[in-house]
């Protein structure tokens, strides 16, 4: 009886370890949870055990409101999520402004981020055109490098890194034949400003992210890797035309420190679904 007790005690642990091993091998990469936004508002939890499930790491949120991260106390986010085998790296801060900041860091740093991304020019400087469903900027560079400056002075000291996350525009002339994203990495500190490329975005706009990362190199700590199909529509990574294999191959050069599938929309397919085909496009390209 003791012997049958101790050889069921060892095949246990065996099944354990064998279960944490194949866990930690095929766990890999990270979700930005905007992807995956309206499960988010139906049911946090289950949502972020759903995409822990479909494989991956670490997550980036988008979800923050009156102190909480979907709906949770940040403690109570950071606890929930790492209990299920997810670590909260990044999140989308939109709402900041230089009178609200130093309370979304301390949220920031408290529910477990590294990174507090800023997802478009803040404080009402973001325009979007209905009409033509196209984005922009009011105001000037030297006030958006002030203030993306400001408040990463302020995560510096808190311990938190800011970066900044573009869409087409910046990567375009603006009306004054400036490129927001040239005078933005060539007028900030990288002590205190850094970068998020969204690759989708930076292709849109037809400019080639190895071009950058040659010439500016370190300073694009994450990733957004979202696929284009031929219609320049969203799509799951490896279903469409971005050659991602060729922009990994410089990630040591770009500085990349972390990735994110996301895809802002999903047409025909379910946004559960549409990650697990990206995950497994993610292994097949080489991301890791």
């Amino acid at each position: 009886m003791k012997k049958r007790i101790i050889t069921k005690g060892i095949l246990a642990l065996a099944s354990m370890l064998f279960a944490t091993t194949f866990y930690a091998q095929e766990s890999f990469g990270g979700l930005a949870l905007y992807t995956v936004r309206e499960n988010m508002g139906e049911d946090a939890k289950a949502t972020l055990q759903k995409v822990a499930d479909a494989g991956y790491a670490y997550i980036e949120a988008a979800g923050y409101a009156d102190g909480k991260f979907y709906g949770m106390d940040p403690q109570d986010f950071k606890s929930y999520v790492e209990s299920i085998g997810l670590t909260p790296v990044s999140t989308h801060m939109g709402g900041v402004t230089l009178e609200n900041a130093d309370q979304q860091i301390a949220d920031t740093k408290a529910a477990g981020f590294e990174y507090f991304t800023i997802p478009v020019p803040p404080m009402g400087m973001f325009t979007f055109d209905p009409e033509n469903r196209t984005m922009g900027m009011k105001g000037t560079m030297e006030d958006f490098a002030e203030i993306l400056t400001t408040i990463g002075k302020k995560c510096e000291a808190a311990g938190l890194k800011l970066l900044y996350h573009n869409h087409d525009f910046e990567y375009k002339n603006n009306e004054d034949g400036i490129k927001p994203i040239v005078y933005l990495l060539e007028n900030t500190d990288p002590k205190y400003v850094n970068f998020q490329m969204d690759l989708y975005w930076v292709t849109r706009a037809e400019a080639d992210p190895v071009s950058y990362f040659e010439k500016y190199p370190g300073r694009f700590k994450l990733w957004h890797v979202k696929d284009m199909d031929e219609e320049g529509k969203f799509a799951p990574v490896g279903e469409g035309t971005i050659d991602f294999r060729r922009i990994l191959d410089k990630k040591d050069i770009s500085g990349m420190e972390k990735y994110f599938v996301e895809q802002d929309m999903t047409w025909d397919k379910k946004p559960l679904e549409v990650i697990k085909i990206s995950h497994k496009g993610l292994k097949e390209i080489g991301f890791k």
